[in-house]
């Protein structure tokens, strides 16, 4: 009998791409393959890229010449949005066997293995089905659909990919171009799968995407994701339902409702800024201003007591001064935010703003990233020193921490503790009192499992 093939995931970038690295997985498995951790030895790897900065292409390329060099004979695959974007980059990389676009993710296990069965060893097949080997191939073929109702492989926290892809044309941004136009799946789909994923015993399922505020528009007939939410509600079993990043456009009065007055939502939102200033926002071409946002945000504090509110923010975006980084300085400091991603301004080949004017000095959009970093740490520290003295639901997650041996635990509100307890509590909700600071993290004493 030949041996079963094995086939590992090494995924970069966001969590949409870390569940489509679980639907592929998921997929491989049922076609046969042993689905193994991107460190073990396989006969196939398939990198997952990102391309949202140049550091991301940079850190693909480096994942790429390292499984190379720790694994000479195996079929190396890229995949992802680097691939969509620039393939010609990737095709120029002697490593790779095959580069696979977002359009034809979901046909990767039959472009890798066209015409042969699990077992029967790699090919590296062109468009025509040849597999000459060691040539590379770029593949160019019609999109081809998601798999539907596929669980994650052995991880504490569920996703649910609800839409794919963005219709708005931030000037920055690649991921539209990456990405496609915005497609939202079914609703019965979604609830279906999240059924199954709360019937095998997630009790926290994660709603994400691209720009999943846009979810429901382009179906037929079409909804929301304030009606999505109201479905999901009802689903028996569900504690949380936790969203992705959302658009503050997109907080109609139907949404900050579902969002504020659902049992299930749990109080954590991730709402990005980008900028505090209007005049670089308009240069961004977002969908919003500063007052806008302001009043979103406000809202939302006032309607979920504890929210943990997450934010993003770009430095260094053509047009930004000192006068309009510190309007964004200001605004953060002023929203009650208890975390804050800061990215610096990358030039994306194809966007509107890499032909911009107006760009800062390299060491002053380090100074400025700098600055800001510290004032979220600032305000992250804060949220979490007003946990203490408090019990709260957390659920737990599968791995220990490697240093303390401690498990770890996510609050609704999006903060990791530690705390002390058996490993067969792993994915149930607890309730933890914190009682102390070890470095960020909050440590926390078992008090029961959430009813």
């Amino acid at each position: 009998m030949a041996e079963v093939p094995r086939i590992a995931f090494a995924t970069l970038g966001c969590r949409l791409n870390q569940v489509e690295s679980d639907e592929l997985a998921a997929l491989a498995t049922q076609a046969g393959y042993r689905v193994v951790e991107a460190a073990d030895p396989a006969e196939v790897y398939v990198v997952n890229t990102c391309t949202v900065t140049a550091r991301a292409d940079a850190s693909d390329r480096q994942a790429i010449r390292r499984l190379r060099r720790e694994r000479p004979g195996a079929l190396l695959v890229a995949t992802g949005c680097y691939a969509e974007t620039q393939p010609a980059a990737l095709g120029s990389m002697s490593e790779l066997d095959l580069v696979v676009g977002n359009r034809d993710k979901y046909r990767l296990l039959e472009l890798i293995g066209r015409g042969r069965r699990p077992g029967e060893g790699p090919a590296r097949p062109d468009a025509h089905g040849t597999t000459p080997a060691g040539e590379l191939r770029m593949l160019a073929a019609p999109e081809a659909a998601a798999p539907l109702g596929l669980a994650p492989l052995g991880r504490s926290r569920a996703f649910v990919k609800i839409q794919d892809g963005c219709q708005h044309r931030c000037a920055f941004c690649i991921v539209p171009t990456a990405r496609g136009a915005s497609r939202s799946r079914a609703v019965d789909q979604v609830v279906a799968q999240v059924e199954s994923l709360v019937a095998a015993g997630h009790a926290e399922v994660t709603l994400t995407g691209v720009d999943i505020g846009h979810f429901g528009w382009d179906l037929q007939p079409r909804t929301t994701l304030a009606a999505l939410i109201g479905r999901l509600a009802d689903v028996s079993g569900l504690r949380w339902l936790r969203l992705s990043s959302i658009l503050p456009a997109y907080f109609t009065p139907e949404l900050v409702e579902a969002v504020t007055g659902s049992p299930v939502v749990a109080p954590h939102l991730h709402v990005p800024l980008q900028s505090g200033s209007d005049a670089v926002l308009r240069a961004m071409r977002r969908p919003y201003n500063g007052a806008l946002y302001r009043r979103v945000v406000e809202r939302l504090a006032e309607g979920i007591p504890g929210l943990g509110l997450g934010t993003d923010a770009i430095v260094g975006h053509p047009g930004e001064g000192e006068p309009e980084f510190a309007e964004t300085l200001s605004l953060v400091q002023e929203l009650p935010f208890s975390y804050l991603h800061v990215f610096a301004y990358s030039d994306r080949q194809g966007t509107e703003a890499a032909g911009m004017a107006g760009r800062p000095a390299a060491g002053e959009v380090r100074d400025r990233s700098r600055r800001l970093r510290a004032l979220g740490d600032e305000k992250a520290a804060a949220f979490r020193r007003g946990l203490l003295g408090r019990a709260h639901d957390a659920l737990v997650l599968d791995a220990r921490d490697p240093l303390t041996g401690r498990l770890t635990a996510l609050t609704g509100n999006f903060v990791e503790i530690a705390l002390d307890g058996p490993a067969a509590l792993a994915r149930r909700i607890v309730r933890v009192r914190l009682d102390s600071l070890e470095g960020p993290r909050p440590v926390g004493v078992l008090e029961q499992e959430a009813a």
